[in-house]
């Protein structure tokens, strides 16, 4: 009956970490139709569309460390119920400020989502293995959610309006709040004190200030704006790191990353989340521009990739019956690095299907570490610091995606200027330059610039197959992390009310 009960309480709690997910996606496609009703010019476009995912980088630090405080379950609670209310919001705007508001509050309220979900996982399967699979679960959902966001999208802006897309948390989050208090156990530390504002407000400001930098300088190139907020945001950061290394209780415990195997974990997750962001973005843009597919066929064609996490996660539990984690870990990013390498040779007439087959067994190969490598995560600390823990790696996932959207996205933009010897900036640019040329010349220009984008994206391949067999040699090199004994985590039925 124990087990029945956690069993349901996890479906319950995959509806806010699928949901967290698709809402992270499913507004690129929304984007030009709502943008176009409520009249939004560029910059507006640009925070609507980024102000959710810098809201939940920037607060999920604090709303871990407050789970834990406060308790989990209310967290929650709490945060479901706002995102229902705020959703509907989002879906009636009448205003892009309106909107952008929303989609802000959004984000604060998805931050409580993800570490909550986490780190009540820890506390409701006492038994290693079945906490195990209960992660690889949750991990699933997290990366099904972002593959299946824009699919999603595109269904319902074929029969409904833009605002559907935002609707349709309400449900899920009304089952969770329903469903939550009976089926979920409320935890909280015993040595919770209260919270800093000091390290809240640096550490918001410093992670806002450089996704700000980053998201910013994808768009602009260097300039001196984003350029400040980089600096200004590590200067911060620097700041935060030296406040919680003094605080007796701080926001974000610091200390966590003295033990090897748990710094390793956290720098392979960041360095995963740099390839992968970076490939799926020179990815997206090569079926579209490249080989002429419609953002919808797009977003299906690209779906492997989400799913080749999702299958990855979930035969992680299995093959660490069968092996070590760390060799279940390694071995899956070394297939990571073959699915990089797949990428290079995509060209011609071949291209779509080493693409689609590159991406997949990219993602596959990862599956392992998101699942086994968050869980030693979270595992590897007592269960007052699990919400700490996991904060700490969607912090790290957050990073992980936003600098590997930056950085190989520059190095995909050097290679293509380069090639072009400085006549085109974009292959955007290129076709739009080519609608003013004689057809002839159009067609050169056209060809020439799909050429250039095709050579970054096979340098991209080259770099993520690099990073990801660095990833293997780190994780089979670290020592074996200090695991949670069942009997040190609180009984599910006495933590129940």
């Amino acid at each position: 009956m124990r087990i029945n009960r956690a069993w349901l309480g996890l479906v319950v709690l995959t509806l806010p970490t699928l949901l967290v997910a698709i809402d992270a996606t499913a507004l690129l496609l929304a984007l030009p139709q709502l943008s176009a009703d409520l009249g939004a010019t560029n910059v507006q476009q640009l925070w609507i569309s980024d102000g959710y995912g810098l809201m939940v980088g920037g607060m999920v630090i604090t709303m871990g460390t407050l789970g834990d405080r406060i308790g989990r379950r209310r967290l929650l609670m709490i945060g479901g119920a706002a995102f229902a209310v705020l959703s509907v919001v989002a879906a009636f705007a009448v205003s892009p400020l309106m909107l952008i508001v929303a989609r802000a509050l959004l984000g604060v309220a998805g931050a409580t989502l993800a570490p909550s979900t986490l780190a009540l996982i820890t506390n409701m399967f006492r038994d290693e293995r079945q906490r195990g699979q209960a992660i690889a679960i949750w991990a699933t959902c997290q990366f099904t959610g972002g593959a299946i966001g824009p699919v999603l999208a595109g269904f319902l802006l074929q029969h409904f309006w833009w605002g559907s897309v935002f609707l349709v948390a309400v449900p899920a989050m009304a089952l969770l709040l329903l469903a939550g208090p009976f089926l979920l156990p409320e935890f909280r530390s015993d040595q919770a004190g209260r919270l800093d504002p000091a390290s809240v407000g640096l550490s918001l400001a410093a992670v806002l200030l450089m996704l700000y930098g980053i998201k910013q300088l994808i768009v602009e190139g260097v300039s001196a704006v984003p350029t400040a907020a980089l600096v200004v945001g590590a200067a911060l950061g620097f700041l935060f790191v030296r406040r919680q290394l003094r605080l007796e209780r701080p926001l974000l415990d610091l200390r966590l990353l003295r033990d090897r195997p748990f710094t390793a974990i956290l720098v392979a997750l960041t360095f995963a989340g740099i390839a992968m962001a970076g490939t799926g973005l020179l990815v997206t843009q090569y079926l579209q521009s490249v080989l002429g597919f419609s953002p919808v066929a797009s977003a299906l064609l690209f779906a492997p990739m989400g799913l080749g996490v999702a299958v990855g996660t979930m035969a992680a539990p299995a093959l660490a019956r069968r092996m070590k984690q760390t060799t279940a870990i390694a071995g899956g990013l070394a297939g990571s690095a073959l699915g990089s390498l797949l990428l290079v040779g995509a060209d011609g007439a071949s291209a779509l299907p080493l693409v689609m087959i590159g991406i997949a067994v990219l993602a596959l190969g990862t599956g392992p570490l998101f699942a086994l490598g968050t869980g030693l995560v979270v595992g590897s600390v007592p269960p007052e610091r699990a919400g700490s823990a996991a904060s700490m790696s969607e912090t790290g996932n957050y990073f992980g995606g936003s600098l590997g959207f930056a950085l190989l996205g520059v190095v995909a933009a050097v290679v293509y200027r380069s090639r072009m010897n400085g006549t085109s900036d974009s292959l955007a640019g290129a076709v739009a330059a080519s609608r003013h040329l004689p057809a002839g010349q159009g067609a050169e220009l056209l060809h020439t610039a799909r050429e250039a984008f095709t050579a970054g994206l096979h340098v991209i391949g080259v770099i993520a197959a690099v990073i990801f067999a660095g990833l293997a040699v780190l994780v089979l090199t670290m020592r074996p992390a200090t695991r949670t004994t069942p009997a040190a985590l609180p009984d599910y039925e006495a933590t129940r009310s």
